[in-house]
């Protein structure tokens, strides 16, 4: 492969030669030319050195030479190197000086003046001889050299040694300041590759555009408005996870497309706000539509429900438990409140406790306690043994209406309150919810006194009082689950199974796992629902678990005792809504490891379409029951802390055995 002067590359080599002529002579200045015969050295030798990467034979280079240079040449054979590695001062291997010299010279003389210029010449013998010599490796070429510059290298400088014959060398200097100029080419699009070259800081020339904003990992939870530079993580967040948005907490930048996907969401908050900036003109500006659906920033208006929801769905919790009046409750009610199959925890959760324990403050506070800083009560009631809680999130507490309950006793001396059915209701933006548990009539063959207990329920519950019908004209005074959008009916119906102990045992015998689509048809309230005797309207999740009644008290098993009573789904969830599906039920399922009850705890999940409101309706103005909310945060603390401890001390200890 030829260079492009003609000449051909080649690997490394030595080319000694001598003259009889003497050391070269400054065309110019003869004091320059005195200079060049004190620096060559005494041997007369001038080198040529190429990068070791070229591949060419030097013998294919000697036949291009006149005959005048071959007869005073001798060829120096050397073994191949791989290049040196890069010493930390460039100054012991190469000559920084020297180098930076030889590329200021012009092509032609008059250029020699011009220090700015970076071209080398022709190969002139000016060049030549007032360049300074170097032995050794040729230093590489700089990236940032113009495409029309020679550089030949500062070894091809070198002239004959002092005191020889100075006849003969114009010809001679000539003739090697052209190879000189052909190596040089070579050097021009070849570095050393021991040679790292050193580049300037590159400055952009304009200001750099901002950083796009990813999403988040999906598994966050989302809880914000869409931002409009983040319009595309809608069509993300419903791929991934179903959901646009949720309500706001703590954790509320993980979802509205402004946090990184490797950020810290501790260091965004700083960052981002929640508040948007209010206009002035917007707080001048006069609608009589204010208080309304179509007024802009109404509390309770499409927007402000947009915000939190852009999707327009809650996710509700809705549980149910008969504790059996026992004192003990479980040491954790995570696996009760907080499945583990849903990945995100839920908006609300509404608890409903029969025959509860003696201790209702104490359950309260657990409840607290399990859900955490998040939750705020809303609302408890209680109703002799029945109980129930309703938790939300303390960022949605702005947005509920007055809440109200009212109770009914279905036992003929009312003074006993074991069975009757406790109501809770409010509005949350423009939709309104109704929470019933009940405590039927117990008994195998009592189905028709647990039909007298719903019906007495429905006529007798009293709600709402104080917060107006969101639909007036689809409500009946004669039953109180037509008087709001979303009702959940949850409790211990007491509806059993009409079959014997014996084949109902073998059915689960032979479906241990989920099938127990045999065993619900002998189920009385499936029954009477098809038929309309009772939750007239009302609906129930498909139920793919065992039995909830009854069990041996910390154990797996059915009834053991004499009495022998049979498996029974006592326990259930119903739902009824004015609207076609409003209510879908994600989760319907029962909690197997609290066994402190011989009934175990049944809970569904529900998403819940939500309608905008008017500012016309009472406020709950943010209360809930801070004294609770403070002492359940304290005891979590407190037991993690505690927690903490153990396993400190149990990393700490040491067992030391004898053999």
């Amino acid at each position: 492969m030829n260079s492009p002067n003609g000449f051909p590359q080649r690997s490394g080599a030595c080319v000694t030669g001598s003259t009889e002529g003497g050391a070269v002579q400054d065309l110019n200045s003869k004091k320059a030319g005195k200079a060049a015969k004190k620096e060559a050295g005494s041997n007369g030798v001038l080198t040529f050195e190429d990068p070791p990467s070229v591949g060419t034979s030097f013998h294919e280079t000697l036949k291009l030479l006149p005959d005048e240079l071959k007869a005073n040449t001798k060829i120096k054979s050397i073994t191949p190197r791989p290049p040196r590695k890069p010493r930390l001062e460039r100054a012991a291997s190469l000559d920084e000086k020297s180098w930076r010299r030889w590329r200021r010279f012009r092509t032609s003389q008059e250029s020699l003046t011009d220090p700015n210029e970076t071209s080398s010449s022709n190969g002139s013998l000016q060049e030549a001889s007032l360049s300074p010599p170097v032995r050794g490796r040729a230093s590489p070429c700089h990236q940032g050299c113009q495409q029309n510059s020679l550089h030949a290298s500062p070894d091809a400088s070198e002239a004959s040694p002092v005191g020889k014959s100075r006849g003969g060398t114009s010809d001679l200097g000539k003739r090697a300041s052209e190879i000189s100029s052909a190596f040089g080419g070579l050097l021009r699009g070849r570095a050393f590759a021991g040679g790292k070259p050193r580049l300037s800081q590159i400055m952009p020339a304009r200001p750099l555009p901002p950083v796009e904003f990813n999403v988040g990992s999906h598994r966050l939870r989302t809880a914000n408005r869409i931002d409009s530079d983040c319009v595309d993580y809608r069509h993300y967040s419903q791929h991934r996870s179903g959901r646009v948005s949720s309500s706001l907490s703590d954790t509320r930048l993980h979802g509205n497309g402004m946090v990184c996907d490797n950020g810290s969401t501790d260091s965004m908050k700083s960052t981002f706000s929640l508040l948007t900036p209010i206009r002035s003109k917007d707080v001048r500006s006069r609608s009589y539509l204010e208080g309304s659906l179509l007024a802009t920033g109404a509390l309770l208006g499409a927007e402000e429900l947009s915000r939190y929801f852009p999707d327009r769905n809650i996710g509700i919790f809705v549980a149910t438990w008969n504790m059996q009046g026992q004192k003990e409750l479980p040491v954790n009610l995570d696996d009760f409140l907080l499945p583990t199959d849903p990945d995100y925890a839920q908006d609300m959760y509404v608890i409903g406790v029969q025959e509860g324990c003696p201790d209702r403050r104490e359950w309260e506070i657990r409840l607290q306690e399990t859900l955490g800083p998040h939750y705020v009560l809303l609302h408890s009631a209680a109703h002799g043994v029945l109980y129930m809680s309703v938790f939300i999130r303390r960022d949605l507490i702005w947005f509920c209406s007055e809440v109200e309950y009212a109770t009914v006793t279905t036992r003929i001396v009312s003074q006993i309150k074991t069975k009757g059915a406790l109501g809770i209701s409010f509005t949350f933006f423009g939709t309104s919810f109704l929470f019933i548990t009940s405590h039927f009539t117990s008994g195998d063959s009592k189905v028709n006194e647990r039909k007298l207990d719903y019906n007495k329920t429905i006529q007798a519950l009293t709600l709402p009082k104080n917060v107006p019908d969101t639909n007036p004209y689809r409500s009946s005074s004669n039953d109180v689950t037509t008087r709001f959008d979303e009702v959940f009916w949850f409790g211990d119906f007491n509806f059993r199974l009409n079959k014997d102990r014996e084949t109902v045992d073998s059915i689960l015998n032979q479906n241990p796992e989920t099938d127990v689509s045999k065993l619900l048809a002998y189920d009385q309230l499936t029954s009477e629902m098809s038929r309309g005797s009772i939750f007239k309207g009302f609906q129930e999740a498909d139920i793919n678990f065992r039995p909830s009644y009854k069990f041996d008290i910390g154990k797996d098993s059915y009834d053991t005792t004499s009495k022998q009573r049979t498996p029974s789904y006592t326990d259930r969830v119903v739902f009824r809504s004015r609207y076609r599906d409003d209510i879908q039920a994600v989760k319907y399922s029962s909690c197997p490891v609290i066994k402190t009850s011989d009934h175990r705890p049944v809970f569904a999940l529900f998403r819940v379409k939500v309608r905008p409101g008017r500012d016309n309706i009472p406020l709950a103005a943010g209360q809930f029951d801070r004294e609770l909310y403070l002492i359940g945060i304290k005891r979590r603390i407190t037991r993690e802390l505690q927690k903490r401890q153990e396993q400190k001390d149990q990393k700490s200890s040491s067992i030391c055995s004898i053999s």
